[in-house]
């Protein structure tokens, strides 16, 4: 396959990866997780698993919380979490 364009790229390919920190891709959907930190057991599983990496653990090093500005609600974290206190709003 010839390309006339040598900067274009062929289909899915990332030319930036681990960008996801420079586009604010919240907006892309209505809903959001949530995180309920009553039932929260910090096991971090949502931190691990989310695929935007928009779920932080807090200053405390236990709580954890979701950036509004990144999250989808894909559902990934709430599928992932043990103890069901992560809710898609």
């Amino acid at each position: 396959m010839k390309i006339d364009n040598p900067t274009a790229l062929i289909g899915g390919i990332i030319a930036n990866g681990g960008n996801s920190l420079e586009n604010k891709t919240g907006k892309w959907s209505a809903r959001h997780a949530e995180i309920d930190q009553k039932k929260c057991i910090k096991c971090h599983q949502c931190v691990i698993f989310c695929p935007e990496g928009c779920i932080e653990i807090e200053s405390d090093g236990k709580n954890v919380e979701v950036n509004p500005d990144y999250c989808k609600g894909c559902t990934v974290c709430a599928i992932e979490c043990p103890a069901q206190a992560i809710k898609i709003i």
